[in-house]
């Protein structure tokens, strides 16, 4: 393999897993014009740098070297605690902590995250063009859909799913001030009726 075809399969790798360039060389350790040197064939990373870039992209080294640009896995182990933290519309001023679980799974059909609340001021309702599951793990929250009457307390181990483009927010419970919980959104691209 060329280096050509190299830094070509880590620009692919990334963005399949929607990382940014600036997110790939903050989890790698490297300046974000390093990253861009290597997926511009400006610079050949060492082994070293390798590792540490496929480590990264939650990938093994020989994925970065594949011939056929074939990086997609049937599986992919984890755990809860793997999660890579990502600003999603602003949480963290809402208190709302987002953990993405399978960020390491190219070419995945869901998105699973562990979201941590914590007080803060409310969020205005949102919606997504997804479909989406939630659990809640830890804690008590209240639940708004479509407006601020039509709202459901939860607790350990309720769900609810929801259909793309449903309003919805969540704030803690009254006297609560942690909650934890698992969402998973459907890639809005897949048919599953």
């Amino acid at each position: 393999m060329n280096l050509l075809e190299l830094s070509q399969n880590i620009r692919k790798i990334r963005l399949e897993q929607d990382m940014t360039v600036e997110a790939l060389a903050k989890a790698s350790g490297f300046s974000k014009g390093f990253i861009s040197q290597v997926e511009n064939f400006r610079l050949t990373p060492s082994l070293k740098a390798l590792t540490r870039i496929a480590d990264a992209l939650g990938v093994s080294m020989s994925a970065l070297f594949s011939e056929d640009g074939d990086t997609a896995s049937q599986y992919t182990f984890g755990n809860l605690s793997d999660g890579r933290e990502l600003d999603r519309d602003n949480g963290v001023e809402h208190g709302i902590r987002y953990f993405s679980l399978a960020h390491r799974h190219i070419g995945r059909k869901m998105d699973p995250f562990v979201i941590e609340y914590t007080p803060a001021s409310p969020r205005e309702f949102k919606l997504h063009d997804t479909e989406e599951f939630f659990v809640l793990l830890e804690g008590e929250l209240d639940y708004f859909i479509c407006d601020n009457n039509t709202h459901r307390m939860l607790f350990p181990n309720d769900t609810i799913y929801l259909r793309a483009n449903v309003p919805h927010r969540v704030e803690l419970a009254p006297g609560c001030t942690y909650a934890k919980g698992l969402i998973i959104y459907t890639d809005k691209s897949v048919n599953i009726d």
